[in-house]
């Protein structure tokens, strides 16, 4: 299958957001990141890099994820320590990635495409660990059974529709060659 176009999930995304979040996802050009409004820009934005469909979804499960407090701060005020982590630092990265990485994991099959687990280490030479998969893996069935979050919901709800796929089951869901 061919991956959705990015406009048309941005249309999708702002159509939803925008009046009731005042949230915008917008392409970028580099590294991705939240702003919140500010004096020079009226809206929130989730900005996702170069036009990559996977990064917007990974942008906007962080969103999904960020409380109202921390919509307020840039990049949700999260830490964030760059490619070349250590053992252990990766570990805390991964810690903190399974909330956003299952509803990635959901979007991406709202929207008929493949899932990849993502380490963001690629220097460090250290791939996403079989337990944060595990992890990943339970959060997602745990969510397809106890229902999501309301704003990932409404967004996940819409991305059926709009990209035509059928609605989401524990079967689509699998680690079998991730």
């Amino acid at each position: 299958m061919s991956e959705p176009n990015c406009t048309q999930l941005i249309s999708l995304f702002n159509s939803l957001f925008l009046e009731s979040h005042n949230t915008v996802l917008q392409l970028g050009d580099d590294e991705p990141i939240y702003l919140p409004a500010d004096k020079n820009e009226p809206h929130n934005r989730v900005i996702f890099a170069h036009g990559f469909f996977a990064s917007a979804l990974h942008e906007i499960a962080h969103w999904c994820v960020a409380g109202e407090e921390r919509r307020k701060l840039e990049d949700f005020g999260y830490w964030y320590k760059p490619d070349g982590r250590t053992e252990d630092e990766q570990t805390l990265f991964e810690k903190v990635e399974i909330a956003p990485q299952a509803l990635e994991w959901i979007m991406a099959q709202a929207c008929g495409l493949r899932f990849n687990f993502s380490a963001d280490n690629l220097s460090g030479g250290i791939g996403a660990s079989d337990s944060f998969k595990g992890n990943v893996h339970k959060r997602v069935l745990h969510l397809l059974e106890h229902g999501l979050p309301d704003r990932h919901k409404q967004l996940v709800e819409a991305m059926l529709m709009e990209f035509n796929q059928p609605a989401l089951n524990p079967d689509q869901f699998s680690l079998a060659g991730r």
